[in-house]
């Protein structure tokens, strides 16, 4: 079983990337001039996201919680 430390060694790089990206597509987003408002529930969704990445008292289910942010609910 790998530790904490040893999945952070291997996912870094890829975690970092990943992030880069989302703040360029909002740079570029808001270059475009688009607004918070102007986004709608899309862009909303991208900051509750990222709202839930942050808070390292998250949790372990981070990623169940974003596909739900994402995903069309069923009923």
């Amino acid at each position: 079983m790998v530790n904490g430390a040893e999945v952070l060694d291997r996912c870094f790089l890829d975690v970092r990337c990943m992030l880069l990206e989302i703040a360029a597509a909002l740079d570029r987003y808001g270059r475009a001039g688009g607004t918070p408002g102007e986004g709608g529930e899309r862009l909303a969704n991208i900051y509750r996201s990222l709202a839930i990445i942050a808070d390292p008292d998250s949790g372990h289910d981070r990623a169940e919680r974003l596909l739900r942010i994402f995903s069309d609910p069923v009923d």
